[in-house]
């Protein structure tokens, strides 16, 4: 908690887990309160510490989980309380992000706060849909409005004719709804009827939907696709770009939502970069013990052992940094040192250690987390707690409420157990959320824990590559590669 409460007042960006800003992802990171919006992506919670509380102020535009006077109450509350407290806003807070009222409140309160922008969606969306908002041939002009306002029937009350006559490209925001107004607006004020027009909903996401049209045919368009908010509409001959410039649906892998069980960050950014959009639910954080008085007398001891068994990957480097914190000579150490598996191999390997798998609990000492004490045949020194990361949790569910996921990765037998042990403590039938997903499996270990579960896998390959992994999510529905 802070000696005095702060306000940091962000722009998530919009929908691209990838397209906050650094300094967004810094104050998010240390935040100890969030209140998000409906528009931010719920993959951005996984980047929330363990600990924070999250408040969900979700928005549609005809109604609201909290009206904006609640917020600003919640806000002027939190940082009264002294705590560091996140607004998460999609896209930028100053484009239709009504930030003006919450820095006003915070103002009148004495509270400290700071603005941090966001890649508004206007620009973002377009540019992800091949449109640039500017070109030297096509428009050296560029605006953004508002598709529904506060008018009493929600259409925008604005210098038609000036918008119409003056600007090359426009930017509507959520203006499905009045689409048919807007063009009506629009030509007869003067725009031609053949100016081009591109609506792009769920822009920058996995889910993002392109139809193009003019002024005359792109109501019809809409409604034949079912296009609905979020969406913006550009308006511009500058759309005509899109043909030759698209890239973002050549993505190899846009459309896959990934369930991946405490997946490692080299596997997890694989995904990402070809398109995928990825949450580790369930994650847990570690709760360190090695400051114990239990831990550190058993350090104490660690020279008499002649084998020493790591459980976990963690315990490596806790372990070593204990020796340094307690100024344990590592020469002192006489055993021979064991693993359980490659991650933990891995870490003994930064060490430059070279360990002997072991396949049984039966040695001297073993080090490992808390949790893995039971059924130990030695001496047992827990390094750290397993906890589960709550906010991961809360994206999880958004993802099932909003969308749901088709894909799910398992890359251990633990990472199994938890997955199904931990959708169960969140209310949660498993095999219900992963029914009309595709089951991948690669891990020897995950594939037969899957199978004991009555889990149907629909691709195992044992000990996948990294570089392999998107490819694997290509392959056909039933493969099985041994």
């Amino acid at each position: 908690m802070t000696a005095k409460g702060f306000v940091y007042l962000v722009g998530a960006g919009p929908g691209d887990q990838k397209l906050i800003t650094v300094k967004g992802l810094e104050v998010l990171k240390k935040a100890e309160v969030v209140l998000y919006d409906r528009l931010v992506n719920p993959l951005l919670l996984q980047e929330v510490d363990a600990n924070a509380e999250l408040i969900y102020c979700g928005k549609l535009p005809d109604r609201h989980i909290l009206r904006q006077e609640a917020i600003n109450d919640l806000l002027v509350e939190k940082a009264k309380a002294g705590r560091l407290v996140v607004r998460l806003k999609g896209g930028d807070p100053g484009v239709f992000g009504r930030v003006g009222e919450e820095a006003d409140a915070l103002k009148r309160e004495g509270i400290r706060y700071e603005i941090v922008p966001g890649i508004t969606s206007g620009i973002a969306a377009a540019a992800y849909a091949g449109i640039p908002v500017t070109h030297r041939e096509y428009g050296t002009s560029f605006t953004v409005v508002t598709g529904h306002d506060k008018s009493v029937d929600g259409k925008p009350l604005i210098n038609w004719q000036a918008l119409a006559q003056g600007i090359d490209t426009i930017a509507f925001y959520m203006g499905v709804k009045n689409l048919s107004y807007i063009c009506e607006q629009l030509i007869g004020n003067g725009k031609p009827a053949s100016t081009k027009v591109a609506v792009i909903q769920w822009g920058t996401t996995g889910r993002q939907r392109v139809v193009e049209g003019t002024l005359c045919s792109i109501v019809s368009e809409v409604e034949k696709h079912a296009i609905s908010n979020p969406a913006i509409t550009l308006v511009g001959n500058i759309v005509a770009l899109r043909k030759q410039l698209q890239w973002f649906e050549e993505k190899l892998l846009l459309g896959k939502k990934v369930i991946f069980p405490n997946g490692e960050e080299a596997q997890i950014s694989s995904l990402i970069n070809n398109g995928a959009e990825v949450l580790t639910y369930p994650r847990q954080h570690c709760e360190v013990l090695t400051n114990e008085l239990a831990f550190v007398s058993k350090l104490e001891e660690i020279n008499s052992y002649e084998d020493i068994l790591f459980t976990a990957k963690e315990s490596v480097s806790l372990f070593f940094e204990s020796l340094i914190n307690h100024k344990v000579d590592i020469r002192c150490l006489k055993a021979k040192f064991y693993y359980t598996d490659d991650e933990t191999r891995g870490a003994l390997l930064q060490r430059g250690i070279i360990a002997d798998q072991s396949t049984t609990l039966n040695h001297s000492v073993i080090i490992g987390a808390e949790e893995m004490k039971r059924g130990s045949k030695g001496d047992y020194l827990g390094t750290h707690r397993l906890q589960n990361h709550l906010p991961v949790s809360v994206a999880f569910r958004r993802v099932v409420e909003e969308d749901g996921f088709n894909t799910i990765i398992f890359a251990s037998a633990s990472s199994v157990e938890l997955f199904m042990e931990q959708a169960k403590i969140d209310g949660y039938q498993p095999h219900e959320v992963i029914r009309h997903s595709q089951v991948i499996c690669i891990n020897e270990g995950a594939y037969l824990t899957a199978k004991r579960h009555n889990i149907q896998v629909n691709i195992y390959q044992n000990n996948t590559p990294v570089e392999s992994l998107p490819q694997l999510l290509l392959n056909s529905i039933e493969q099985v590669v041994l």
